[in-house]
C-alpha cells in the first residue's frame, strides 16, 4: 500500500510536469515568434525583488531568476530586497530556496560568499525549458540555476566554534558548489562544499570551470570502479582492460574525465564532434581521438581497442548508447550522465516541432534486458550529482581529491570562455549551440554597475 501511496503519477505513461513545461514553452515560441513585444507578460515576479537605484548597489544581491518554463526571455537579471541572497536546496535548513529571508540566522555549517564567477552548465538549459527533475522537485519557480560558485567569504555565523575542519574566515578565496542558486552575486553555500582557491589557480573565472564537472568526472570514474571512495584515492586499477572511450572529450566533463583517466593509468580514446575539438582532445592527454564528424566513430572506436572497452562514458543519450553497450568489452561499465542528443542542439526555443522529435527520441531510448546483462557480463550505471544533497562526505572526499591533483598540476583548468552576467541568454544559446569547447564562465562584476 506504501508503494502505491508513493508512486508518483503519470499522463501517457509520462510525468505530468512534462507536459506542463511543454506548453509553457510552446507559449513562449509563439510569442517570440508572432508577437514579441508580449514577451515581458511572460515574466513572473517575486516579492523578494525590488527595484533599486543608488551608489551601493553592491550591498543588494542580484541574480538570474527563472520564474516559469520558456525561452530566454525568462533569464531575468533581478536585484534582490535588501538582506535577502540565493540559497540552493543543499541549505534548506536555512531557508526555502531559492532565496533566504532577510537578515536570515546563518548557521555554523554555512557562510555566505560575494560570488564573483559562476559557469554555466547544458543542466541549466534543461533547468530553464523545465525539464530538470532535481530542480523542479527540490526547488520549483521562481529558481535561480547554477552550481559552481567562486569569490570569497562575505559573512560567517557567530555561532561557529572554530573546531570545524573547513573553517573559514571572513575574505577567504573560496571555490565549490551549490545545488542550485549559483547565478548570484551573493549565495549561502555550506562550508564542507567549499576549499580555499589554490595558488595555482589564476582567477575566480578559472576556479568556477572545476567544481561541478570535475566531480561529475571524479564520480563516474569512481562508478566505473577506478576511484575507490571509501578507502582513498591510492588503490591500485587491477582490470585487465584498461581502454576507456569518453564520448564529448573536449567538454566540461569530458574534459576531466581524460585527465583523471590518464592519472589512473587507463588508455584514453576521446570523441569529438568537429575538426576544431581534436587539438583540445590531444592537449588532454587522449591516447586516440577520434573525429566524428570526419571519421566512422565505431570503425575506428574498434581499430583503438580491438577487445572492447573497460569502461565507456556517454552523456549522449539516444544516438549512441546502444552502441556504446554494444563496445564494452566483458565486465565493462557503461556510465551514464546525461542525454545531450535526446535535446535540441542549436534551437534558441523549443517549438511544437522540437516537443515532437524529443518525445521521438525518448521513445526511441534503448532498454537493457537484464538477463543479457547478466550473460554479456556488463554493466549500466548512472547518476546525477543534483541529487546528492545528502551526500556531503562522498562529495566533500573527492574535492579533496581534485583539490590534490590540481595542487600537484596533475589536473588543469579546461579552456574558459568568459562571459559577462548580463550576457546569460548570449551564454546559454551558445552552449545550446553544440559548438562551444571547455567552460562558459560569467563574471557577476560587471552587473553591479546599474
Amino acid at each position: 500500500m506504501a508503494n502505491e501511496l508513493t508512486k508518483k503519477r503519470t499522463v501517457l505513461g509520462q510525468d505530468p510536469d512534462i507536459f506542463l513545461a511543454a506548453l509553457a514553452n510552446i507559449i513562449s515560441w509563439l510569442f517570440a515568434t508572432f508577437a514579441p513585444s508580449l514577451l515581458p507578460y511572460l515574466l513572473p515576479t517575486s516579492p523578494d525583488e525590488e527595484p533599486f537605484k543608488g551608489s551601493t548597489v553592491t550591498s543588494r544581491t542580484k541574480c538570474i531568476s527563472i520564474g516559469r518554463p520558456g525561452g530566454m526571455e525568462q533569464l531575468r537579471l533581478v536585484t534582490l530586497r535588501s538582506g535577502i541572497c540565493t540559497i540552493g536546496y543543499n541549505v534548506r535548513h536555512v531557508s526555502p530556496p531559492p532565496y533566504t529571508h532577510p537578515n536570515v540566522t546563518l548557521p555554523s555549517d554555512c557562510v555566505i560568499i560575494k560570488n564573483e564567477a559562476f559557469s554555466v552548465n547544458y543542466a541549466d538549459c534543461t533547468i530553464r525549458w523545465g525539464l530538470y527533475e532535481s530542480a523542479k522537485k527540490y526547488v520549483g519557480w521562481p529558481i535561480v540555476p547554477g552550481f559552481d560558485v567562486a569569490g570569497t567569504v562575505e559573512r560567517i555565523s557567530d555561532q561557529s566554534d572554530g573546531t570545524d575542519l573547513h573553517k573559514l574566515a571572513v575574505g577567504d578565496r573560496v571555490f565549490g558548489c551549490s545545488l542550485f542558486g549559483a547565478y548570484s552575486n551573493r549565495i549561502v553555500v555550506p562550508k564542507i562544499q567549499l576549499r580555499k582557491i589554490p595558488n595555482c589557480i589564476d582567477s575566480f573565472s578559472m576556479a568556477a570551470a572545476f567544481p561541478a564537472v570535475s566531480l561529475t568526472a571524479l564520480y563516474a570514474l569512481h562508478l566505473a570502479g577506478y576511484f575507490p571512495i571509501v578507502y582513498g584515492g591510492g588503490g591500485r586499477n587491477k582490470f585487465s582492460n584498461k581502454s576507456i572511450l569518453i564520448h564529448s572529450a573536449a567538454g566540461g566533463v569530458g574534459s576531466f574525465l581524460v585527465q583523471m583517466s590518464k592519472i589512473l593509468g587507463l588508455f584514453v580514446v576521446g570523441v569529438v564532434g568537429s575538426t576544431s575539438k581534436v587539438i583540445d582532445a590531444r592537449a588532454l592527454g587522449c591516447d586516440v581521438v577520434i573525429d566524428k564528424s570526419t571519421e566512422d566513430l565505431w570503425m575506428k572506436a574498434k581499430e583503438a581497442s580491438p577487445d572492447g572497452y573497460s569502461t565507456i562514458m556517454d552523456a549522449n543519450g539516444v544516438s549512441t548508447l546502444n552502441a556504446s553497450y554494444d563496445h564494452l568489452a566483458p565486465s565493462g561499465r557503461l556510465v551514464v550522465f546525461g542525454f545531450h542528443s535526446n535535446l535540441p542542439i542549436g534551437s534558441a526555443m523549443l517549438s511544437p516541432l522540437e516537443w515532437l522529435r524529443m518525445a521521438g527520441r525518448v521513445a526511441a531510448m534503448p532498454k537493457f534486458d537484464a538477463m543479457d546483462l547478466t550473460v554479456s557480463n556488463k554493466s549500466v550505471l548512472g547518476f546525477n550529482l543534483s541529487f546528492f544533497a545528502d551526500e556531503v562526505e562522498v562529495l566533500s572526499d573527492m574535492f579533496d581529491q581534485i583539490l590534490t591533483w590540481i595542487e600537484g598540476g596533475k589536473l588543469q583548468c579546461p579552456r574558459v570562455c568568459e562571459m559577462a552576467m548580463e550576457n546569460v541568454a548570449e551564454a546559454h544559446a551558445f552552449i545550446q549551440s553544440g559548438k562551444s569547447s571547455g567552460k562558459i564562465v560569467l563574471k557577476t562584476a560587471a552587473a553591479w554597475t546599474i
